[in-house]
């Protein structure tokens, strides 16, 4: 059968797990998989990019379902997936603001494999216990009672990893919750001056730094791991993180409703920011590298794969009709959510560009890290965002 280089970052335990079913299935299909793992996701992006300019690309190559991989399209690097996103009826199986980013001037030119939120709010029942905290929150300011609460009892309330990409992840969580979707698309995808000053905004970027007032001493540089295992072990109450942080509690045996909560949005109508994993299949005239193309776009999107991979990733199927009644508990409400399409809209490098998204993450870390008014942040983020 047909062979397919595949380059990816997924080298963690659960991610390796995870992968090796797409594996599986590819080779169930009568293909050779022939695995190049790169550890961390900008050397494994810049690998496969070399590699695709230097004319040796591999079958396919990982990227985030982002703008990430619009410079390659724009170069007519890659090749198109027409006929596969056809038959398989990706338009209607898909979420809009993944198909914005993979279809470009009416074709489609990768294949999205899994759907993660970045924004889910976790929190620790035997913390939550401890400091009193009866009902889970259910608006922004439940939220910060449930944080005075935990603080007051000796707890940490913020278990947070002061990292930028880490800052970024709870000012997305603020705007999404505290804002709301109209100003969430106003500010990131049309970049709107009136926006961007508003006292709406203004009040997002109030929420954003009072979350620092609930971290620890030892925040700094944390990994995001690191500041799951607090609320593992109950030191901490509270995490702000994507939903990869099910693998952390799953490998510590603790599972959702019973040791942990998971909430995706402090209110009935909060946007689900969706990102993901894709991959993109370079151009090639090779027949038996086209037809590894198209044998991968089609067996790591039949269902059985996808519902395996989820379940090892942490994960939401891309496909909306797959059944995820054997998922875990926030999986599952992640899943009711995404079939409302008033909710979902893209996470933030899905509207930014990679200059626009780091000039933003520099104020955000500035405005965290120091006494910086609030004006002059509001003021930093307008211009960084002017196009």
């Amino acid at each position: 059968g047909p062979r397919a280089e595949v380059m990816h970052w997924w080298t963690s335990s659960s991610e390796s797990a995870a992968v090796r079913k797409f594996a599986d299935a590819y080779r169930a299909a009568g293909g050779v998989w022939a695995d190049t793992a790169i550890a961390g996701a900008d050397q494994a992006k810049a690998v496969a990019i070399n590699r695709i300019v230097g004319g040796n690309p591999p079958t396919a190559a990982q990227f985030n379902t982002t703008k990430q991989f619009r410079d390659l399209i724009d170069q007519g690097s890659l090749n198109n997936v027409d006929d596969i996103a056809a038959r398989d009826h990706w338009d209607q199986l898909m979420p809009g603001p993944m198909l914005d980013v993979i279809r470009v001037k009416g074709h489609y030119y990768a294949l999205p494999v899994d759907i993660h939120m970045s924004t889910w709010i976790w929190y620790s029942k035997a913390a939550f216990k401890k400091a009193g905290i009866a009902a889970e929150p259910a608006t922004p300011d439940e939220l910060f009672a449930a944080l005075d609460k935990l603080k007051a009892a000796g707890l940490v309330g913020l278990a947070h990893g002061g990292q930028p990409w880490q800052e970024n992840i709870l000012f997305q969580a603020m705007l999404a919750n505290v804002g709301g979707k109209q100003l969430y698309l106003q500010v990131l995808r049309d970049r709107d001056p009136k926006a961007l000053n508003s006292e709406a905004f203004k009040k997002v970027l109030t929420a954003f730094k009072r979350l620092q007032g609930y971290v620890d001493a030892g925040s700094p540089n944390r990994n995001w791991n690191d500041a799951t295992a607090m609320l593992i072990s109950g030191k901490a109450g509270v995490q702000i993180m994507g939903d990869w942080a099910k693998g952390e509690f799953a490998a510590a045996k603790q599972s959702a409703g019973k040791d942990f909560g998971c909430i995706a949005g402090l209110g009935p109508a909060v946007p689900y920011l969706i990102q993901g994993d894709a991959f993109v299949f370079p151009k090639t005239a090779n027949p038996d590298a086209v037809k590894a193309q198209k044998l991968l776009a089609t067996t790591m999107l039949a269902p059985a794969a996808q519902l395996e991979f989820s379940k090892l990733k942490g994960s939401l199927p891309v496909r909306s009709d797959i059944d995820v009644s054997s998922m875990d508990a926030c999986a599952q409400a992640g899943m009711a959510i995404m079939k409302d399409k008033s909710r979902q809209v893209g996470m933030i490098e899905v509207y930014l560009t990679p200059d626009q998204n780091g000039a933003l993450q520099d104020v955000l870390t500035a405005f965290w890290n120091t006494r910086m008014p609030v004006e002059k942040a509001q003021k930093s983020i307008a211009a960084a965002l002017r196009d």
